[in-house]
């Protein structure tokens, strides 16, 4: 036996004994072997082109609304639930976070699906579930009762950098695993038997979007304008603007089959140009459309490898101690599955369809006046800012982890309706009722904090 084929082994071996799916196993083998051989995962810039224009969702007429109406019933909701936003400091899920009105993200998500009158399903990973799940059935046991509500993504070894064996770390054995990117929807929808309980259930559609963007609703006029053109896969983009220019960004190969390519993904020399929102102008939502009945014999056609794009992302095993040892995490998007099925779409939707909570800049915006929840709870900008949201850029030094932003803004979000930037870098402590107007940078270089007063309109520089 070769040294290649008894590392394979050492994988192989660790993941049976965690019970997973003999098809997610050869998966990530193939997966491995890329790595093994080199393979970087990148796209390069002169293997693409730009894609120059899309159909708008502004422009789905009343009639694929209408259409869409009469297949709600055969759409499930699905949301993708495993990220724990460890660059925040959390240390459960995300969604469990408080985000707008005293509501968590699953509050929200949950009274949209009642709203809307369609079955919802989540996504979680082995770190979401358990805590997700305990939370669903205590506030809202009716909604928990049609069970499943969820299914769990898989697991994976860490990759040790130096030497690409399994990582071992006896002090938290929990951190020799990294979730495979969610991409890995497609293989867990099918291992966990939820794809075929939904097609025998009578759904055909999934509408599928982050658990962080709660723009994201399930809008019937896209999914008759879905319907209509019977697409197996589309993808909602939105207009790229320079707070986008680092996430995935829509292009064509040189075959002209779209593909999605994300930052991970392009080598150091092209940077500048992926970052370069004239000419890729679309920027991924990861709010994707797919059929269901296609999605499972195109599986079956593939015999389960689906060959999204591989991304090899370098991490350290303890993701909250730089000190710790290098490794690789591979994985996939779901949206680069665009590449895969055949006559795949996209179709440019508006800004307020994409409001997602990344880092602590984003969840300040949403927490303030500049974003409502309608009725159908959907967090919308308000009406004169939907076109027009302000960069946010908070001190990570005081700002990044929930814990030190909670302290800082214990009285809620300062007012940023009529807000064009704000910029804070220092120790400042915020009061009730304070208004930021116009373009605001703080800056405090004392040693100690300062304080906002109650109700005080700051505009231009504040300088401490």
């Amino acid at each position: 036996m070769t040294k290649n084929k008894s590392t394979i082994e050492l994988f192989t071996s660790k993941m049976r004994a965690e019970n997973l799916p003999e098809i997610f196993i050869k998966n990530f083998t193939r997966y491995y072997r890329k790595l093994r051989q080199g393979s970087t995962g990148l796209i390069a810039e002169k293997d693409i082109l730009p894609v120059h224009s899309l159909p708008a969702a502004l422009e789905v007429t009343p009639q694929f609304y209408e259409l869409g109406k009469q297949h709600i019933s055969r759409t499930v909701f699905l949301k993708l639930n495993g990220g724990l936003g460890t660059s925040m400091g959390l240390e459960k899920a995300k969604s469990l976070l408080h985000v707008k009105d005293g509501l968590t993200f699953l509050d929200i998500i949950t009274r949209q699906t009642e709203k809307g009158g369609f079955k919802l399903i989540f996504m979680h990973s082995f770190s979401t579930q358990a805590d997700c799940l305990q939370y669903l059935e205590e506030k809202y046991p009716h909604f928990c009762q049609n069970m499943p509500i969820d299914f769990l993504q898989h697991k994976q070894p860490k990759i040790s950098q130096e030497n690409l064996t399994p990582i071992s770390w006896p002090q938290n054995p929990e951190l020799e695993w990294c979730p495979p990117g969610h991409g890995d929807l497609y293989i867990s929808i099918y291992t966990s038997g939820v794809l075929d309980s939904l097609l025998e259930q009578g759904y055909q559609y999934a509408f599928i979007s982050n658990a962080d963007n709660l723009g994201a609703v399930l809008d019937p006029a896209i999914l008759g304008y879905f319907v209509h053109h019977k697409y197996a896969f589309m993808m909602e983009v939105t207009e790229r603007t320079e707070a986008d220019k680092k996430g995935g960004h829509l292009a064509k190969d040189l075959n002209g089959r779209l593909i999605l390519r994300e930052v991970a993904q392009c080598p150091e020399s092209d940077r500048l140009t992926f970052q370069n929102i004239q000419r890729y102008r679309y920027f991924n939502t990861n709010n994707l459309w797919i059929d269901l009945i296609f999605l499972k014999k195109l599986l079956k056609r593939r015999r389960f490898y689906l060959g999204l794009p591989m991304i090899k992302n370098q991490k350290t095993v303890d993701p909250r101690d730089p000190a710790t040892p290098k490794v690789y995490h591979l994985e996939t998007a779901v949206g680069s599955a665009i590449s895969v099925f055949e006559g795949a779409a996209a179709i440019n939707v508006h800004r307020w369809r994409f409001a997602p909570v990344k880092n602590t800049n984003d969840l300040l915006a949403v927490r303030s006046d500049l974003y409502q929840l309608d009725n159908n709870f959907q967090i919308k900008p308000i009406p004169h800012r939907i076109d027009s949201l302000p960069e946010i850029d908070l001190d990570p030094q005081y700002y990044q982890k929930i814990d030190d932003f909670e302290k800082h803004f214990p009285n809620g979000a300062p007012s940023l309706r009529d807000c064009e930037k704000l910029q804070i870098v220092g120790d400042f402590y915020f009061g009730k009722n304070v208004i930021c107007k116009g373009r605001v940078t703080l800056r405090n270089s004392r040693r100690s904090p300062v304080k906002i007063p109650d109700g005080q309109i700051i505009q231009g520089d504040l300088i401490f």
